[in-house]
Parts: C-alpha cells; sequence; structure tokens
C-alpha cells in the first residue's frame, strides 16, 4: 500500500520508519543534527510550502527524510485508517 503525503508525493507503507511533526521535534538538538547531517548527504526530499513535518523512509538500502506540508496526526490517521485490503493510492 501507499500513502499519500502531500506534494503529489506518495510512500510505500512499509518503507516508512516514522512519521515526525516539526515543531516538536526540531527542538531537540539530536534530530536537528540529524536533519542536517541529511540534507548534507542529499537525503532531504523538500516540500514546495512550509513544512510543518517529516516522514522518514528507508527502502532499498536508501535513507529519505520527506518534508511534508501536512501535519504528522494527519499523516498518522491516514496511515491508521487504510484497511489491508485498500487500492493503492492513485487506482
Amino acid at each position: 500500500m501507499y500513502l499519500s503525503i502531500g506534494n503529489d508525493m506518495a510512500v510505500r507503507d512499509r518503507s516508512i520508519v516514522g512519521i515526525f511533526d516539526l515543531d516538536n521535534t526540531s527542538t531537540s538538538k539530536r534530530t536537528r543534527e540529524f536533519l542536517t547531517k541529511s540534507e548534507e548527504n542529499g537525503e532531504v526530499v523538500p516540500c514546495d510550502e512550509l513544512p510543518k513535518s517529516f516522514v522518514l523512509t528507508s527502502e532499498y538500502g536508501f535513507n529519505r527524510v520527506r518534508l511534508t506540508s501536512l501535519n504528522a496526526a494527519t499523516l498518522e490517521k491516514r496511515a491508521a485508517g487504510r484497511p489491508a485490503n485498500a487500492c493503492p493510492v492513485g487506482l
């Protein structure tokens, strides 16, 4: 299954490591260091609008930090509300 994370992007639900709120997590020094290092390594996928959260994914040996303008709670509800036999996004 896929999870729509806004900005015409969707990620495989099984590749999601975590969904994080930028307002809450960016106050942590470790999170800021992680985001800085991810950006330096080219692992950050930006969004067009002001980001409110980020989705950390790991697939095929690559980690990606996907910034999104959607609230983390909204993304978590979308992820939790998907039935096991739901059609993939876009079908």
